[in-house]
């Protein structure tokens, strides 16, 4: 008896053997893997920017503050604003929250690779009906108690997990690039609406500064008039040139306090709460070293975003052709079964049981095929505006070279416009005191002047502007080494979370 015993023992251990053996051939077979591998669609670039021009060639990622790109404008007012983006914009913080969705689903389609196990204890009390079976039996009501634990898992065969993590991750990656994408565009908007705000200041104190001299000319005109000199006329006119110029004085504050108003959105706080003192518009922007187009594909997140979308749409074509194929799971259920309850968790009650199982579906009514031709359709889309992307963005660095060339001209030609008028006012006025002229000819030449000056103060701030346009173009000294790895999204991120926490939160009165 014991023989044979010890017979049964050594029969088990080899049927072990036997099926371990079998489930590691089998799990060996995931190493195959359907579906195209990725290649990064190849775009056209050209070797040098045509509004290159006289332009500084260098790098850009060594030249530029990794990040802070602002700091290339000297302003400490506007680094001080910059840095709240990160911190309480809430366009940032909804970016933020789309990202970590995505690297939770880069989680998910990892926990793919590993068994699931689970368990279901029950106790249940039953009674059999005594009516069924030729001979009627009376049955008594029974308990029974029951510890499973199910083991199971879906070999990889084809590839499916792989090409759905492959997938999930690329996805991650382009919520990574969208991230920096919605920064960049926040960063340079508050940049624009700085600079905008300055430029009104400038404007500000520009009419400020003629209001005081047209009150001169005023007090002019009405002394001569006292005198017999000049006509009524005359004062009519000085008095209508200065209330005008008060006017666009005036106006000129509805246009600052919006820009004050959106600055304050930027930055996360309400307009009633936020405020910045005037200081006018006078430095240069800054000289930029462009580099060649084809570091722009690596440079700008947007691009870097699209390109992931490509892989990850290639991935699926994958998972959707890995459809066509079986799949294997491999099973076991161990636990203890028992209707005494003092026996429940003891040797004897033990029940098991494993094995393998094939599964494959023999019609679809072209279910599958309809799938891959899904994905491979996606595929070409995302191909087709990733390109789009990559043209996008040598048109922004192109209509910024050309803007910031095409200004910087139209600024010197100003300037010599307003020396002009502004030696045509001197000329004019001292006529008009000899009583050569008419004082209708100092107006025009005044109007002529202020004029002028206001276009020459506007160039400055579309300069300033193209400049964060080019600087947001050229991707703002990001790079796309800054895209998260494997490594980086397989990490906890309790403390991303943390931080998106408390961007939300609204800075109190």
């Amino acid at each position: 008896m014991r023989e044979l015993e010890s017979q049964l023992k050594e029969s088990r251990r080899f049927a072990g053997l036997r099926l371990g053996f079998a489930c590691c051939v089998l799990a060996s077979l995931g190493a195959c893997m359907v579906g195209p591998d990725y290649v990064r669609p190849k775009t056209e670039a050209p070797a040098a920017y045509k509004e290159i021009g006289d332009w500084k060639t260098a790098q850009p990622q060594d030249h530029l503050p990794r990040g802070t790109w602002w700091e290339l404008f000297n302003d400490a007012q506007l680094s001080a604003l910059e840095d709240q983006i990160e911190l309480s914009n809430q366009n940032v913080a909804l970016a933020v929250s789309e990202y970590q969705q995505a690297r939770s689903l880069v989680q998910q389609a990892r926990s793919a690779y590993f068994p699931t196990l689970t368990t279901s204890p029950s106790v249940t009390r039953s009674k059999s009906s005594g009516t069924l079976g030729a001979v009627p039996v009376a049955h008594a009501p029974l308990t029974r108690y029951t510890l499973p634990v199910d083991v199971s898992w879906e070999v990889d065969l084809w590839g499916r997990y792989r090409r759905a993590y492959e997938s999930t991750e690329a996805s991650a990656q382009a919520s990574e690039g969208d991230l920096e994408s919605i920064r960049l565009t926040a960063q340079a908007e508050l940049a624009q609406d700085y600079f905008q705000l300055r430029m009104l200041d400038a404007q500000k104190q520009l009419l400020e500064d003629t209001v005081v001299a047209y009150r001169k000319s005023l007090q002019l005109t009405r002394n001569r008039y006292a005198s017999g000199v000049a006509s009524k006329a005359d004062v009519a006119a000085a008095e209508t040139q200065l209330r005008t110029t008060e006017a666009q004085a005036i106006d000129v504050g509805v246009q600052r306090a919006q820009m004050e108003h959106a600055i304050a959105i930027l930055i996360g706080k309400p307009p009633s709460i936020f405020s910045l003192p005037p200081v006018p518009l006078t430095d240069l922007p800054p000289q930029l070293p462009i580099g060649v187009p084809s570091a722009l594909l690596e440079r700008r997140p947007d691009i870097a975003a699209a390109e992931r979308r490509v892989q990850a749409a290639n991935a699926q074509i994958g998972v959707a052709i890995a459809a066509y194929y079986p799949s294997l799971t491999l099973g076991a259920v161990v636990g203890f079964d028992t209707t005494d309850l003092s026996k429940w968790l003891t040797f004897p009650s033990r029940f098991w049981s494993v094995g393998p199982q094939f599964a494959q579906t023999l019609f679809d009514a072209g279910l599958r095929r309809a799938q891959t031709d899904q994905a491979r359709a996606a595929y070409d889309g995302t191909v087709a505006s990733y390109r789009q992307t990559v043209l996008t963005g040598f048109q922004e660095v192109e209509d910024n070279l050309a803007a910031l060339r095409i200004l910087e001209q139209e600024a010197q030609v100003q300037q010599d416009a307003v020396a002009s008028a502004d030696q045509s006012v001197q000329l004019f006025t001292n006529q008009y005191k000899a009583g050569i002229v008419s004082y209708l000819d100092v107006v025009t030449a005044q109007t002529t002047l202020l004029t002028n000056k206001r276009t020459a103060v506007s160039i400055l701030g579309q300069r300033m502007n193209a400049s964060v346009l080019l600087v947001k173009a050229m991707g703002g000294g990001w790079d796309e080494s800054l895209l998260p790895d494997s490594n980086a999204l397989g990490r906890r991120y309790e403390d991303d979370r943390k931080s998106a926490a408390a961007q939300t939160a609204i800075p109190a009165k």
